[in-house]
């Protein structure tokens, strides 16, 4: 089963916009660093342009942030890549003579909502600037220390 990573790449292309910041961000730079197609990069980018989250000047390959990154929450990028998409999806296609089929979907489906709504309510919670501190963080832990 297919599963989408928009929001996942989404996320990255806004934290590697913010800390490159000034650099030349060409779709093919970024796209190195997410390992894909320099178009899958320029739709998302279309997405987080349309979303108000990037800016960018046609010709000129330096991205920038339209929002500080404590303004950019997790919920924006994902409704920026996704729209209203749900991340749970029903099987719509169960037999409708099936009493169980029919009523176990609609108990499921409630569920899902629920789920949906946590989610959310989470994913407003988490910042760019949350991911990116994070990212620093950790690369700090992870080098090596300095020579004597």
């Amino acid at each position: 089963m297919a599963y989408s990573t928009k929001l996942s790449d989404a996320l990255h292309v806004l934290a590697y916009v913010a800390m490159q910041q000034g650099e030349n961000l060409s779709s093919e730079t970024i796209a190195r660093s997410l390992a894909c197609n320099p178009s899958s990069v320029r739709q998302l980018m279309g997405k987080l342009r349309r979303a108000g989250l990037i800016a960018s000047t046609t010709g000129h390959p330096r991205p920038r942030l339209a929002r500080a990154v404590d303004a950019i929450t997790m919920l924006d990028v994902y409704r920026a890549v996704e729209g209203e998409k749900p991340l749970l999806h029903l099987d719509t296609h169960t037999n409708p003579a099936c009493g169980i089929g029919v009523n176990v979907q609609l108990v499921i489906g409630e569920r899902f909502a629920a789920v949906q709504h946590a989610a959310e309510k989470a994913m407003v919670t988490v910042t760019l600037a949350e991911i990116i501190e994070a990212y620093r963080q950790r690369t700090s832990e992870l080098a090596p220390p300095p020579a004597q």
